[in-house]
């Protein structure tokens, strides 16, 4: 690779057009915010999914909206039913260019409807607001990348597929296929638009993860005049959750955390359902598997209880994404490729996950935390700074530059994957 450090005349040219599109990268996110798209809520998501369509169709690129299919999930009631989601949004240019690039993001939240909702000034350049870091902002960065890039002279040379999903935040069910897919076909490396951390600093490895749901079933009574009669499925829930944390501490890189129990009712009532609902992260294959098994001999345990039955549903859908010669050599070109905007990037191994890990498993070396700067993701205090969209759009403009024109060789990276 040459110096990456060193602007081009097409590296300031691009880096002009993202500047003077700031208003627009900005507007769309926040427009783009005002409509609840937690991952459970089909309404929104439907909603939300044509608009970008339309957005996306400013590209030089065909674009579709393609049904996505129904996943399993636990209800309420411990039954294992099917959810539909919103589309997913698949675009797709140049598909003849000697460089090929698959991009990824969600526009899905982790707000569900009625939640959370107003945007505000929080001074000092931040914004708060459902899903502006994660990731709005950062699909706004996407795009305003792609039209800049588009509009200079190397677009010929440079092709790429874009999934946008609509269930990141739960998993991928719907969309892990249709990642696979685009990764798989030709693509050399992979830019993905989750927002960097606080201090900047963007992703290194990052590990598996897993969910799970116990659901367990005992049988009711009168509390008050045949308690005795009962089984309580609370009782043993709260057995399994405590074996379950325990766990934590007993594997390196191995953690667990219950996110809720569901189930009981009235308190003159034995609880006949309990559902357990938790995930597990690790930092590779081995670990996972021990993970796995441990949460079998919890369920099997639990069950073992007199009057308890259940099942057990989910597991490790992300496999991990450690570094190797192939990622580092990315982040190495990425760094270098920052410092020509005077940013010093560094990478962070970190126990969070994303559809880089769906990416990383297809085959392809990718860099995943492209997306805005902020904070506080996952909570009512998300934030954004406002003006990290011009800085990390044209990071990735010029990522875009370099591979079109060598400078980053993208086939002599993939190859490190063999």
């Amino acid at each position: 690779m040459t110096d990456l450090g060193k602007m081009t005349t097409e590296d300031d040219a691009v880096c002009e057009r993202i500047a003077a599109a700031e208003e627009t990268m900005q507007a769309r996110m926040l427009d783009w915010a005002a409509t609840n798209t937690g991952s459970w809520n089909a309404d929104g998501l439907k909603a939300l999914a044509p608009r970008l369509a339309d957005a996306f169709s400013a590209l030089e690129a065909d674009v579709k909206l393609t049904p996505s299919q129904p996943f399993e999930k636990v209800n309420e009631k411990g039954e294992t039913v099917d959810f539909e989601t919103g589309p997913i949004i698949r675009v797709k240019s140049r598909p003849e260019a000697p460089v090929q690039v698959v991009m990824s993001g969600h526009y899905d939240t982790v707000f569900p409807e009625g939640t959370f909702t107003e945007i505000k000034d929080l001074g000092d350049g931040r914004k708060n607001g459902p899903g502006l870091a994660d990731m709005k902002g950062g699909l706004s960065v996407m795009l305003g990348a792609l039209e800049a890039f588009e509009s200079g002279p190397l677009k010929d040379k440079l092709g790429y597929q874009i999934v946008l999903s609509p269930d990141e935040e739960i998993g991928n069910f719907a969309s892990s296929g249709a990642l696979k897919e685009a990764a798989q076909s030709g693509a050399l490396v992979g830019m993905t638009y989750e927002p960097c951390m606080e201090t900047g600093a963007m992703s290194g490895g990052r590990k598996g993860s897993a969910v799970f749901d116990i659901v367990l079933h005992g049988r009711s009574a009168h509390a008050g005049r045949s308690k005795e009669d009962g089984r309580s499925a609370l009782e043993a829930a709260a057995h399994a959750v405590v074996d379950l944390e325990a766990l934590n501490g007993r594997r390196p890189g191995v953690s667990f955390n219950v996110g809720a129990i569901d189930g009981g009712g009235a308190v003159n009532i034995v609880p006949e359902l309990a559902i357990v609902r938790f995930g597990a992260r690790a930092p590779d294959a081995d670990a996972a598997q021990w993970a796995t098994w441990e949460v079998e001999r919890i369920f099997r345990e639990a069950t073992a209880r007199d009057g308890i039955t259940g099942h057990l549903h989910g597991g490790f859908y992300r496999p991990p994404k450690p570094r190797n010669d192939a990622q580092q050599a990315l982040f190495d070109a990425v760094a270098q490729t920052g410092s020509a905007l005077g940013l010093e990037l560094t990478f962070e191994d970190t126990g969070g996950v994303c559809e880089g890990n769906n990416i990383f498993a297809a085959g392809v070396p990718n860099v995943d935390t492209l997306g805005v700067m902020g904070g506080r993701i996952h909570s009512s205090e998300e934030y954004v700074v406002m003006s990290s969209l011009v800085e990390r759009a044209q990071l990735s403009a010029l990522l875009l530059n370099r591979f079109a024109d060598g400078r980053i060789d993208a086939a002599k990276i993939k190859a490190l994957m063999e």
